[in-house]
Parts: structure tokens; sequence; C-alpha cells
């Protein structure tokens, strides 16, 4: 990754911030809540920028409709993103299958 690379993508992360402060007060609760979500649980797409643009363009469409937040995602947010990244790898299913275990189980 090169200088330029570096500076790309601070450009294009400070937009996306930029986008995150323009919504609503409630749906910027849960854009917090569902980042930390896949921070944690670190799906191994989430670095090329596409999931968290699409959910902030997700939900600037529900806002300008003046739908409530939780009507979109509805209560159980956790359930919202795992519904999102079902069928994508984890860096938590890549380090089990380096040790051996089946990706997507739990002991």
């Amino acid at each position: 990754m090169g200088i330029r690379d570096i500076i790309e993508g601070k450009k294009h992360w400070r937009a996306h911030v930029a986008r995150v402060k323009a919504l609503p007060p409630d749906y910027r609760i849960v854009y917090g809540e569902i980042q930390k979500y896949f921070f944690k649980v670190g799906p191994v797409d989430l670095p090329d920028g596409r999931l968290l643009s699409g959910i902030v363009d997700f939900f600037e469409e529900g806002a300008a409709a003046g739908r409530p937040v939780l009507e979109l995602v509805g209560h159980d947010v956790a359930a919202f993103c795992d519904d999102l990244i079902k069928d994508s790898p984890t860096y938590t299913d890549i380090y089990r299958a380096s040790l051996g275990g089946e990706p997507g189980k739990t002991s």
C-alpha cells in the first residue's frame, strides 16, 4: 500500500464520516452501534468500505422518507448486522479454521 492509497483511503473515510454526521441523531446512534458491532465481529470485506457505505445509503433513504430507524433495522440491531454478513467470512472464522476448527462453529 503506497502513500497515495493511504491518502485516498483517508479522503474516502472522511467523506463517509461526514455523511454519517449528516444523518438524524437516532440514525447516527444506531449506525454507531452497527459500526462497533462490525469492528468487533470483523467481517473480512469490511475494509473495502462497501458494507458501511451501503448502510449509510440505506439510512439516508430511510431518513429522507421520514421512517424511524428502528423500523428499518428492527429492535435487535445485532440480528440485523448478523443477517447482513451471514454469507461473509469473518476474521474469527479464518482464525478458527487456522486452528483446525470448523468455520461458524463455537465451542
